[in-house]
């Protein structure tokens, strides 16, 4: 399965959500409507029939009422994604400037995961009150992704096991399931409530009783027997909640596993933190208060309670299971606390670009075999294999990420860290090699931030000249974490910088375009708008945006017109329908400039109709069998702009 059959699966399961949602509601309306039959019959003095669909318009209203109330209450507050879900859950964002040795470990941690599985590099929190070992995934997007990490993660852990407990996450990330867990949280609040409101009732009737002699016996029975049958029933829900979560979950946390060890190559990274945590008194126990509806989220089981009741409840496999299918023997044995590192040099070994010992992994039953940590350079791809790479998580990818970051100019790496000098960085990537427009864009720098950003830049030029500019992109994207921390007013002020360097001398560039074009998708693109708008689900109201992409591929990968022409219509023709469609008989006039209306239209498009539109940027770019360095950077963004996980170090 692909990276789009898994998004469309994920789209699937979110039909059966609501499917088994629905279920749960109609079987609490049928309990509510036993239990007022039954009090109707015991009150009743004469014949009552069982049979009253008056009454039971009536509770199935309420029932309705009372349960969309509460989930969609709790979809409002989840409006922030994964981040508002990180902060009630205890957790603190880790940010870049982080001097704490652990912290910085886990940002490089993540920070590698991502650009080899070609995600945007997700926020970090640390849940520090949790001793537990366990982490989570949330999101509406891999755009709004955060990663959520206990404290005991960094405390118990080694940095492979680290490294197998985040690429299990970046699995889920990858395969979309965090939209579909983050509205699941919403749908079983609604379920939740109806118990909650009983607890309530019964709770005042309680209290009221004890205040107030009670002249209406008969109306607060009814209370009674109204609160009563709301907590017993709301209880139910809470069953069925459990059940959906269980069956929504489990055998995915196995495709995580395994994909872990595929994206890491290192099998006992992951099977080490599954035993450390097995073995441990707390285990993957999660105590904050909210764990209760986000239990389905976790690396492992929050609720460890739940497994007196068998697996029916759980919303992971058993250790042992998980363990086994990493070809490992289970076993808990007492684990010594993983101290903070004891000196500066080994605390940096921890640092971004360290790249692990070569590893052995046993697929399928084949025997171990050395993974080498240097990779020899990947041939130029088929439209196939490109298509392939997508979406998949590659431990040859990991290490030339690693390969790549430890090589990187230290006086860059460090720039990455802070906002005004992420800044610095990005200005240093639009410089141009003319000495008058050079000129002109210190004087730009110098008016809006200073004569000493001008220096830094400068400097920053100079070491960038070493940089492979296969790599500009991986680079960009390691600012944008620091990026993200810049006020709107300073944001604004950075875009009104990138703007001027860019016109300084009078053209726009591939590279100026694409560099612009990512950042503005990073920092400023809301997917929330993007997730209101309906799916697009025919070519027809695509094609248009089609032929402007494409046709923008074609041309900037060949120079004669009938080369670029026939590129056009290779990608054209792996459309679905496209010989219905009214094809261009020539290369359409188009800039770079239109490029970006098209794409804001093609991202709505489901996740089968995004298959079809790359693979047909891919056999245009490719129709030569040559790919240069601009046509990838280009193909790259247009795939990140499409939210598809684009792989890095295309040759």
């Amino acid at each position: 399965m692909n990276f789009f059959e898994h998004q469309d699966q994920a789209r699937r399961n979110t039909t059966y959500l609501v499917f088994l949602f629905g279920l749960s509601v109609m079987l609490m309306i049928l309990a509510f409507y036993l239990v007022a039959i039954v009090t109707i019959l015991a009150n009743a003095e004469g014949k009552v029939s069982w049979w009253q669909p008056g009454l039971l318009v009536l509770i199935a209203l309420a029932t309705v009422i009372v349960i969309g109330v509460g989930s969609i209450s709790k979809m409002m507050a989840l409006r922030e994604g994964g981040a508002g879900l990180a902060r009630s859950l205890g957790g603190r964002q880790v940010t870049p400037q982080t001097q704490h040795l652990k912290e910085m470990q886990l940002l490089n941690v993540v920070a590698e995961m991502a650009l080899a599985a070609g995600t945007p590099i997700p926020a970090v929190y640390l849940l520090e009150h949790e001793a537990s070992i366990n982490a989570f995934a949330a999101g509406f997007s891999a755009e709004t992704a955060v990663i959520g990490v206990t404290q005991g993660c960094l405390d118990q852990l080694s940095r492979d096991e680290l490294q197998g407990v985040i690429g299990h996450e970046f699995s889920h990330i990858v395969h979309g399931d965090m939209g579909l867990n983050l509205k699941l949280i919403g749908v079983l609040q609604g379920l939740l409530l109806i118990h909650i409101l009983g607890r309530i009732i019964l709770r005042g009737m309680d209290s009221g009783s004890r205040s107030s002699s009670n002249n209406n016996d008969k109306i607060g029975g009814i209370i009674v027997i109204a609160g009563i049958a709301m907590a017993v029933i709301g209880s139910v829900g809470l069953f069925c909640g459990r059940l959906i979560k269980s069956a929504v979950s489990r055998q995915r946390e196995f495709l995580a596993d395994a994909s872990a060890v595929q994206f890491t190559r290192n099998p006992d990274g992951l099977a080490g933190a599954l035993t450390k945590l097995g073995q441990l008194s707390n285990g993957s126990k999660i105590m904050a208060p909210t764990a209760e509806e986000a239990s389905h989220l976790f690396f492992g089981e929050a609720l460890p309670g739940v497994a007196m009741f068998g697996s029916l409840f759980s919303t992971h496999p058993p250790l042992q299971d998980r363990i086994r299918r990493l070809g490992k023997v289970p076993t808990f044995v007492s684990v010594t606390s993983s101290s903070h590192p004891s000196t500066l040099a080994e605390g940096l070994m921890m640092g971004l670009g360290e790249a692990p010992a070569a590893s052995t992994v046993s697929v399928q039953g084949r025997s171990s075999q050395t993974v080498s940590a240097s990779p020899p350079p990947p041939k130029t791809p088929s439209p196939q294999t490109f298509m392939a790479a997508i979406g998949t998580i590659d431990g040859r990818r990991l290490a030339q990420v690693q390969q790549f970051l430890q090589a990187l100019d230290p006086t860059l790496k460090t720039a990455l860290y802070r906002p005004d000098s992420a800044q610095d960085l990005v200005f240093a990537l639009l410089f141009d090699s003319q000495t008058s427009v050079q000129d002109q864009q210190i004087q730009i720098l110098t008016s809006a931030h200073g004569d000493a950003c001008a220096q830094r830049v400068m400097a920053h030029h100079q070491a960038l000249n070493s940089l492979d500019s296969r790599h500009t992109l991986s680079l960009l994207e390691l600012t944008i974490p620091a990026l993200r921390t810049l006020s709107t007013e300073d944001r604004h002020r950075f875009f009104g910088t990138l703007q001027g360097l860019i016109k300084a001398d009078g053209r726009l560039s591939l590279s100026e375009y694409v560099l612009q074009l990512i950042l503005r998708k990073r920092l400023t693109h809301d997917p929330k708008a993007t997730q209101s708008k309906p799916a697009i689900t025919t070519l027809d109201a695509l094609w248009a945006d089609a032929v402007i992409l494409l046709s923008v591929l074609a041309r900037m990968g060949h120079s004669k017109t009938e080369d670029a022409f026939y590129a056009l219509t290779s990608g054209l023709y792996q459309l679905p329908g496209a010989k219905k469609q009214t094809l261009p008989t020539a290369l359409a006039p188009v800039k770079l400039t239109h490029l970006g209306k098209s794409l804001a239209t093609l991202e709505q498009a489901t996740p089968k109709l995004k298959q079809a539109i790359v693979d047909a940027c891919a056999h245009t770019v490719l129709a030569d069998n040559t790919i240069t360095p601009q046509e990838a950077e280009l193909l790259r963004a247009v795939v990140m702009v499409l939210d598809c996980p684009a792989p890095p170090f295309l040759a």
